[in-house]
């Protein structure tokens, strides 16, 4: 019945027996359901001789937020009580059909409602996982930038350059097991802001820690690292439980585009900062915007649809119709999980492509410096294309995959051609660099490589949710952990061989690893569930 109020409403109905004040009538309370305004119902009552036709409306009063107006009109007509009832007493076939057309009427009064409250709570919660990713990775490339002045003020050599951009992957190695165990058992939504205000801390300390020491410094990129290692698996828990799948890809690829473009913004604005205000600006600037989306967080995310009072009935029913279990989980099969073969192909394809990802995102602007003879300005401007093309490429990746997967073609072999393309494309691109003699090539090569390897975003890193969609926090957590190994390793080699060698030998190194994660994806992975 489409004006079931919470504050209750008395319904009384015909009985076919002769009239007796103790039992000619029934009465219904209705107390149960959340009231839908306008609404308003008809509700004939038969006493010996009239027909009483009430008119039941309800409104929202202008006073404020849950202050509501109940009125009736009343007909009163001659009727035959010999006469078989009108249909309009048969309350229990009227409720029947009411409650079969609640969604109806959701549909009809979310209409009535302003543009941002029809807006789907789960996209709200993918935008808001898209902009923490946005802020991580502001924060983590602008050293990439000031490590150029900051290297020059305190006499760093490139080992020790590399010794820095390393040290974030130390905290960063820390948590990402850690961070997806936790998710996956108390929630994402307390990981993840954990997450966002530690390393926005440790940002806004880099300065401070850079001129006590070096040693200072390591320590806080590290416990910067410690922060933004929960920020993934926290964010793939959330997902599982907020995207259905058939959104699950173009959802991932938007928020990993928050990423590029925060390397975009980082790179972009880091230049101009440092000019105009100098090095510990950038620091200061950035980490102080993670105060401002916490307290978005706080007001406006929930861990799960269950723990969402305000979400829409619509909307619950289109995630829960196609999703597993939003319940934490108590235990983790660690046993089950490492026996499984596309697991390790997982853990095996996150080191291999992280540790090309990982080289280009932390040297990028060290080799259109030293390489390309680029100065400070345009090294951080340029390193912007590259990452533009990434948050595109992501996206269409993500929107080629879902329409693959609604058009009948398997998940297994989406995830397998999408990957695929993430691998060979950077792998061919890096071996061109060697043979191109202009800036501008070298700068396309680049753009190429990078645009190609975010269609893994629609590959490896839609898969955890796909083969383990409960456990896929800890499942991220692990495969990246791999991850980032590689990064801890390839960037500390990267100036170890640049000591020793030529950039076109880091290439090198990052193409073969492509090969060898190109041929363990298609070997062993899948798209089908293998964990419950």
């Amino acid at each position: 019945m489409n004006s079931l109020m919470a504050a209750g409403a008395l319904l009384y109905s015909f009985s076919p027996t002769p009239p007796n004040p103790s039992d000619s009538f029934k009465k219904f309370s209705l107390t149960e359901r959340r009231p839908k305004f306008p609404s308003r119902f008809h509700l004939t009552v038969l006493p010996e001789d009239r027909c009483f036709v009430f008119q039941i409306s309800a409104r929202r009063h202008s006073g404020g937020r849950g202050n509501w107006r109940l009125w009736t009109d009343l007909k009163s007509n001659p009727y035959d009580v010999s006469i078989k009832p009108p249909n309009s007493v048969k309350f229990n076939s009227s409720i029947d059909k009411s409650v079969l057309d609640d969604d109806e009427e959701e549909d009809e009064l979310g209409d009535e409602l302003p543009w941002w409250k029809q807006f789907p709570k789960r996209w709200l919660i993918v935008s808001l996982c898209f902009s923490a990713f946005l802020l991580c990775n502001m924060d983590r490339v602008n050293m990439s930038i000031a490590i150029l002045p900051m290297s020059a003020e305190y006499n760093w050599n490139p080992q020790t350059v590399g010794l820095i951009q390393s040290s974030f992957f130390w905290g960063y190695l820390l948590t990402q097991i850690a961070g997806g165990i936790w998710a996956d058992t108390v929630g994402g939504k307390l990981v993840l802001g954990f997450g966002v205000i530690w390393w926005s801390v440790a940002t806004v300390l880099t300065p401070v820690a850079a001129k006590i020491g070096l040693p200072f410094l390591l320590v806080v990129r590290a416990f910067m690292g410690i922060g933004e290692g929960v920020a993934m698996p926290a964010m793939n828990n959330i997902l599982s439980k907020w995207v259905p799948v058939a959104e699950r890809s173009r959802s991932l690829a938007l928020v990993y585009s928050g990423m590029y473009l925060g390397s975009v913004t980082g790179l972009a604005f880091s230049p101009f900062l440092i000019h105009q205000y100098g090095w510990p600006s950038v620091f200061f600037s950035f980490g102080s915007l993670g105060a401002v989306w916490f307290a978005v967080w706080l007001n406006k995310a929930h861990s799960s649809p269950l723990d969402d009072p305000q979400l829409r009935p619509q909307e619950k029913k289109l995630i829960f119709a196609s999703s597993v279990s939003k319940e934490p989980v108590k235990s983790i099969p660690w046993g089950t999980i490492l026996s499984k073969p596309p697991v390790w192909a997982l853990i095996v394809s996150h080191f291999c492509h992280n540790w090309g990802t990982f080289i280009l995102l932390t040297w990028m602007p060290t080799y259109y410096h030293q390489v390309l003879k680029f100065n400070l300005t345009e090294s951080g401007l340029l390193c912007v294309l590259p990452w533009l093309t990434m948050a595109f490429s992501a996206n269409l990746g993500g929107w080629i995959a879902d329409t693959l997967v609604s058009r009948g073609l398997s998940v297994t072999t989406v995830r397998k051609i999408m990957q695929s393309i993430g691998f060979l494309g950077p792998a061919f691109f890096l071996t061109q660099l060697s043979h191109v003699d202009s800036p501008a090539m070298a700068v396309l090569c680049m753009a190429c490589s990078q645009g190609t390897d975010a269609f893994s975003q629609s590959g490896l890193y839609s898969n955890h949710q796909d083969i383990a969609p409960r456990y896929s926090g800890v499942l991220l957590g692990l495969s990246n952990t791999a991850g980032v190994l590689a990064g801890v390793f390839g960037t500390a080699a990267t100036g170890y061989i640049l000591q020793h060698g030529s950039w076109d030998d880091v290439f090198k190194v990052s193409v073969g690893l492509y090969l060898v994660g190109t041929v363990v994806w298609n070997l062993f992975s899948t798209g089908e569930k293998i964990l419950d």
